[in-house]
């Protein structure tokens, strides 16, 4: 809307016109929605059909969908309605998910040092050209394969997804019946430690970026790894937080150290995202975040959005899932390579797995409810959303088996006795104020000249 207000209108009244239509995303409530299905067992007739409307007339976002994966590494078509996985367009509808941060994923796995094959020659010399040109680190072009997938899809299915670049964009596509299609980087060393880096993969439209990944980078230290490298951010990245900010991406913190979390929340001048985070008052998993982190999330303005993940929700699960769970987490992207999808074959290596490795017991939706009550609790009910982490984990529990379960968590919110107020926030307009708001300091800061690199200082740690 608003750019058709810039192309169409020629003027400033277009243009507040559409500013207006766009401020408030009850607005985007539907006329009409699809019949609601019988209630799940054990749910109340009366309030689930209330739920039900309630969840297809708010604007619903989730902010970490792993689904690129399979787009890039398995060959997979959203379009079709898909017998396994998490989620695809058809499913995406009765979920009524209207909008989605699909991860731009770069496994630590690509993860290393390139510095060399940039490096600048010495006085009258020449490089020292590499032996085997493109075996050094290859994280940016992972991240470029990711973003292709996306754009690829977008493309496919422009009738039915839009790519999205902007709070304005992302309403647009709603109210045009489309799937409002964003993304964000998860692992910082993406941009190798690259601010121009950075500025490109926002100007090809990434709107979020993950600080680290389950490794420590040049800028930022994680906490998958228990020895500090940095002891949080160093002067490079709090570099990288202040050009986030010029550019209008937000900062997430989710799957950073804690000492990275809190430096992040000094440096930021917006708020900041967790983009797929649980309790950690509930399950000690350090992905998870604390209630101090929690607190200071929501005096910055940000948004917790809340992980599915069985390991990162439930204390027990971890316990009961041994050894055989990874392996058949390694046959299981091996069974999807190797056979087309829906084919026999397939199915037939999917069910010799679960006589070879049974799963173990997944907790109930009830316990992932738990960590959104939590988070509502000691955070507020402006600091929390939804961030699934669907594709991109084997497990999540009973009762939220897919997209198309999403409706579930408005009905256990409504039964829980939160307000349709409160309901609408944590299923999009949370996120939605937070891209708001880091759209406005981007724009206060328009004047303010690019960050640069600097070899002499970057490494340099921060003063504590």
């Amino acid at each position: 809307m608003l750019k058709r207000a810039l192309v169409e209108g020629h003027g400033l009244l277009a243009l507040a016109m559409a500013l207006v239509a766009c401020a408030a995303p009850e607005a985007l409530a539907q006329q009409s929605h699809p019949p609601a299905p019988e209630p799940p067992a054990g749910y109340g007739e009366e309030l689930w059909q209330r739920a039900w409307k309630l969840h297809h007339e708010a604007l619903v976002v989730d902010t970490h969908s792993d689904t690129t994966s399979r787009i890039l590494d398995e060959g997979f078509d959203m379009g079709p309605r898909a017998k396994d996985g998490h989620a695809d367009l058809p499913r995406i509808a009765e979920g009524g998910l209207d909008a989605q941060f699909y991860s731009i994923y770069v496994a630590s796995r690509f993860y290393g040092d390139e510095a060399p094959l940039f490096a600048p020659p010495p006085p009258g010399g020449e490089w020292d050209r590499p032996k085997e040109p493109g075996s050094a680190n290859g994280s940016a072009r992972r991240a470029l394969q990711m973003i292709d997938g996306i754009v690829r899809m977008t493309t496919k299915y422009p009738d039915r997804m839009t790519l999205c670049t902007s709070r304005v964009e992302l309403l647009d596509a709603v109210r045009m019946g489309r799937h409002a299609t964003l993304m964000g980087i998860e692992g910082g060393h993406a941009i190798e430690g690259r601010l121009d880096l950075l500025r490109q993969f926002h100007r090809l439209g990434v709107r979020y970026m993950t600080l680290t990944h389950t490794n420590h980078n040049e800028y930022a230290d994680s906490c998958a790894d228990a020895t500090p490298r940095w002891g949080g951010l160093n002067q490079l990245g709090v570099k990288v937080v202040l050009e986030m900010n010029r550019l209008g991406m937000l900062v997430d913190v989710s799957h950073v150290s804690d000492a990275t979390f809190f430096d992040a929340l000094r440096v930021t001048r917006a708020p900041a995202i967790c983009s797929h985070s649980s309790m950690r008052a509930l399950c000690g998993h350090p992905r998870n975040i604390t209630d101090d982190m929690l607190r200071a999330l929501a005096k910055n303005g940000g948004v917790v959005m809340i992980n599915f993940n069985c390991g990162f929700v439930d204390p027990e699960y971890g316990k009961r899932a041994d050894a055989a769970n990874q392996v058949r987490r390694i046959r299981e992207r091996e069974i999807r390579r190797q056979f087309a999808e829906g084919s026999k074959e397939r199915e037939e290596a999917m069910a010799a797995l679960d006589v070879r490795f049974p799963r173990a017991d997944r907790p109930d939706i009830a316990v992932l409810m738990k960590h959104f009550l939590h988070a509502i609790e000691v955070a507020g009910p402006d600091h929390v959303g939804i961030g699934s982490d669907f594709d991109g984990v084997s497990c999540v529990p009973k009762g939220m088996d897919d997209v198309t379960h999403l409706p579930r968590i408005t009905y256990h919110l409504l039964e829980a006795g939160h307000d349709e107020a409160t309901v609408r926030k944590v299923l999009g307009a949370n996120l939605l104020r937070v891209l708001e708001q880091a759209e406005k300091v981007a724009y206060d800061l328009r004047t303010e000249p690019p960050h640069q690199n600097d070899p002499a200082t970057d490494a340099q740690l921060l003063q504590r």
